[in-house]
């Protein structure tokens, strides 16, 4: 969410020292530099009438934008219309500050269409239903994707898809024949090697598809005063499932142990559920921050559609795989709700919920602004956006993260 151009200033100014100068204090050798980031902050606005028809027509002065309660000067509004993108003010230079010295400014950028990334987790989607899978593509090709709107493919897995942006839908069409799923059958699981906080492969897969996804999004912030859609398809995470399951199945500890000691065994394993819903809360929520700042908005979708049961030959208890099935889909319930998205789950209507995607990624403003609040250490902002009409519905971030600030090198001269 964080967009725009980045400045650095010094403790203080130092102009260029003449050639007899002499030598500098020790004191002020020693004195350290500080980097200081003015950024375009943007966050979506969708602003509709008592109908829920969008209002086109709106301008700079109807708009009050409030970061923690104040109220800040709008910098730039973008209108995107259809699918059409309008600049109606354009973002510039961040305010004047002692010892800034700011970059050139950027070239303009392509402002045509949309732009969608089409994120294909086939470490998470069960091979089963590839063919299912493609033909769900194949409706985003057509009823999403429109003449202008740029996008890109890119996988977890061994569909192996790094497609950047671009408008050739020949390279979706040829990209669509290549995706197959590659997600661990519950059985994989049941009797893999695991750790006292779940199954080792099941966390690795997932690490792998949020490091993915984060390398995507660092890209994205490069892209100004756009918004970006991820269409995150996958069949969501669990770090910990069926661990009931495993614990059953291990003949080693029906025959070694009693009946106290499969009681401590239980609760270890409870434990160890614990802390493995944390962690996985924990990543979902730090990658939802890193798509806030990228100002990227993911629309998850679960392949699987509604809920059933678990296949005959798998052998999984019907609690067990209730279980997993909700907390795979409220993780995806997260990435979507927490970046202000979709999520389509435990539903079969593809092409309804693809139409509202559509609806909501043509109609929209974008809004900059740099904040007032030059405090690196304040990470969590809220934003309040307000419209002067009557009778209007509002929909906008709430909320976004500062990155964290980078680790001091120490070096033998001191801290650079």
């Amino acid at each position: 969410m964080l967009t725009g151009m980045t400045v650095l200033a010094g403790a203080q100014a130092k102009p260029p020292a003449a050639p007899a100068a002499p030598a500098a204090p020790a004191d002020d050798q020693a004195r350290p530099n500080f980097s200081v980031a003015v950024n375009l902050v943007t966050t979506d606005v969708i602003v509709r009438n008592a109908k829920g028809e969008f209002l086109p027509d709106l301008t700079k002065k109807d708009f009050t934008v409030l970061e923690d309660g104040v109220r800040q000067h709008i910098a730039s509004l973008v209108l995107v219309h259809g699918g059409r993108t309008y600049n109606l003010v354009t973002p510039q230079a961040p305010p004047q500050q002692e010892g800034i010295i700011l970059p050139p400014a950027r070239p303009p950028q392509d402002v045509a269409g949309r732009i969608f990334v089409l994120f294909v987790d086939d470490l998470h989607l069960d091979f089963q239903n590839t063919g299912r899978i493609r033909e769900l593509f194949k409706k985003i090709e057509k009823d999403l994707i429109h003449p202008g709107d740029m996008f890109a493919i890119v996988s977890t897995g061994p569909s192996s898809l790094a497609v950047n942006l671009t408008y050739d839908r020949q390279t979706l069409n040829d990209a669509i024949k290549k995706i197959q799923g590659d997600a661990l059958s519950p059985s994989d699981i049941i009797n893999g090697p695991e750790s006292g906080q779940g199954p080792d492969e099941v966390r690795y897969r997932a690490h792998v598809a949020f490091s993915t996804a984060e390398d995507l999004i660092h890209q994205l912030a490069k892209i100004q005063n756009r918004r970006k859609a991820i269409i995150y398809v996958s069949d969501g995470y669990d770090f910990n499932p069926f661990a009931g399951a495993r614990s059953s199945s291990s003949n080693y500890f029906d025959n070694r142990f009693g009946a106290s000691q499969m009681d401590s065994l239980d609760s270890q394993a409870m434990q160890g559920q614990v802390f493995a819903d944390s962690d996985l809360a924990r990543d979902l929520v730090e990658l939802t921050r890193a798509a806030n700042r990228a100002n990227a908005t993911f629309y998850t979708i679960d392949p699987r559609g509604l809920a059933g049961f678990s296949d005959i030959d798998q052998n999984i208890d019907p609690t067990e795989w209730d279980n997993y099935l909700r907390k795979s889909q409220d993780s995806l319930r997260v990435l979507a709700d927490l970046t202000g998205g979709i999520a389509v789950v435990n539903q079969n209507d593809f092409d309804k919920a693809l139409k509202e995607i559509d609806a909501e990624t043509s109609d929209y403003y974008v809004l900059g602004y740099y904040s007032s609040d030059t405090n690196p250490r304040k990470r969590e902002r809220n934003i309040d956006v307000k419209v002067d009409r009557k009778d209007v519905t509002v929909w906008s971030r709430k909320t976004y993260y500062l990155p964290r600030p980078p680790v001091p090198v120490t070096t033998k001269g001191g801290i650079r």
